[in-house]
């Protein structure tokens, strides 16, 4: 075989290949088409020129191009770390932003509960009675509560807390889907054992006790927790009232989101426990403590309404890029 007769006869070929694949991001669709026809007739070039051995450097020339043409036919994915990236500054964000009424209402409502149910313990005589004898209500006042953040290692401690936030929150999430009910249970209980413990160390004269050490690592924990339930909530309402859409599919596009927030806030309560771990039973200045908590609280709440905003108003929703437009259904 002629190689200089056979590179003449095919050149017009790689050379508009070659423009089709540097154009793969802006192609019709009548050029989708010649781009596979290409690659294809291309290969089969390939294989000829190599299966010669006449021209090493026609070969590398080929390869590289059929190599290129191969990946915008497939459509290779971007790396890894991008995929990462957008996630935490434009996925993640934007579900909490668009879900931003579900969790701070829930936040607002769980907080005044604990608030009215601690107030109640502290005046109350006959309900602080019912807790626990005075000497246990001593003892907790005294030392159980203050010494639970020191009496374990802070790394191992740490690890423990993020393992029971992260399953906390997971149950006030998953759980809405059943109605609502289960979440607005978990949310009761957690709302419930935050209001009895701050009005037993209230009404014994401990309260900035419990709010120096409360603060520093709850207000990013609880945060996370009512996230989780808002999304929960949202969930278990959409089944409930789904509007225009049917129900599962109305579900579906809540669901999917709902998975991104769920892998978001393992890092949030991952940091949470970090500093309920670390600093919440061993920084010893309480207004240094507290910063530390508040500022992670600022940090969270600013990511969520600059990110999250402009992500959401720049169309992010959430949900999979590449899921199907409509779900196949019997024919």
């Amino acid at each position: 075989m002629e190689i200089d007769v056979f590179a003449a006869a095919h050149r017009s070929d790689w050379e508009r290949l070659e423009v089709l694949v540097r154009r793969r991001r802006r192609l019709t669709g009548a050029e989708a088409d010649e781009l596979v026809d290409l690659y294809q007739r291309v290969s089969t070039h390939l294989s000829v020129v190599r299966s010669s051995g006449a021209d090493p450097v026609l070969v590398g020339r080929l390869s590289g191009l059929v190599a290129r043409a191969r990946a915008a036919v497939v459509g290779a994915s971007d790396p890894a770390w991008r995929d990462v990236a957008r996630f935490f500054t434009e996925v993640f964000p934007a579900v909490l932003y668009r879900l931003r009424w579900w969790w701070i209402l829930t936040s607002l409502g769980t907080v005044a509960f604990s608030a009215a149910l601690g107030a109640w313990v502290a005046l109350d005589p006959e309900v602080m009675g019912a807790l626990g004898t005075p000497e246990s209500i001593r003892a907790y006042v005294e030392h159980d509560f203050a010494n639970y953040y020191v009496e374990n290692p802070g790394a191992s401690f740490a690890a423990q807390v993020w393992t029971n936030n992260a399953w906390a929150a997971a149950q006030a999430l998953i759980f809405g889907v059943f109605g609502c009910l289960p979440t607005i249970y978990v949310l009761v209980l957690n709302g419930a054992n935050l209001g009895v413990a701050g009005g037993m160390m209230v009404a014994h004269g401990k309260g900035d006790v419990f709010f120096g050490l409360i603060i520093p690592h709850g207000l990013l924990e609880l945060t996370a927790v009512f996230v989780a339930a808002g999304v929960g909530l949202k969930l278990g309402w959409t089944l409930i009232a789904p509007g225009p859409r049917p129900r599962l599919r109305a579900l579906g596009e809540e669901a999917r989101p709902a998975i991104a927030v769920a892998l978001g806030l393992v890092l949030v309560l991952f940091i949470s426990g970090l500093i309920e771990g670390l600093v919440t039973g061993y920084v010893h200045t309480t207004w240094l403590r507290i910063g530390i908590g508040v500022v992670a609280e600022l940090l969270f709440l600013a990511y969520v309404f600059t990110l999250g905003r402009r992500a959401h108003r720049a169309g992010e929703y959430g949900d999979i890029r590449e899921r199907p437009a409509e779900a196949p259904v019997a024919g």
